[in-house]
């Protein structure tokens, strides 16, 4: 989610988190309020800030977490997407997408344009 979004969606970003804590993830970071914030990253050339939307635990293997809901800044949101992906292969972690009905259609539109089809968002 891009941070404009965030402010609108905090809602559905707990309502993830809840989801995340019930199939067996643990230490979940979020940019949320009672929850520790996860790293941000800085994209050099530009002062914009990469976070990831939740950061989460399961059997030592870290999972970054990014919530698609239809946004008004979708090339923000790929490169967002495409450095997330980027980052966990590079360290042998996870990347997951979660999304909720009425966001499928452009979650799998935003994923095949960055040629990223394989992963299959969590839909809740």
């Amino acid at each position: 989610m891009v941070k404009k979004d965030k402010e609108e969606n905090t809602a559905f970003l707990e309502k993830s988190i809840n989801h995340l804590e019930a199939i067996g993830f643990e230490n979940i970071k979020a940019d949320l309020d009672g929850y520790e914030t996860p790293k941000s990253y800085v994209r050099k050339g530009s002062d914009s800030k990469i976070t990831p939307d939740i950061v989460a635990v399961k059997n030592g293997r870290k999972y970054f977490f990014d919530i698609s809901l239809k946004s008004e800044k979708p090339r923000l949101l790929k490169t967002k997407w495409l450095f997330l992906d980027t980052l966990s292969r590079m360290n042998s972690n996870r990347f997951r997408i979660i999304t909720t009905r009425g966001h499928y259609r452009f979650t799998d539109t935003m994923l095949e344009d960055i040629n990223l089809s394989n992963k299959e968002p969590i839909k809740i």
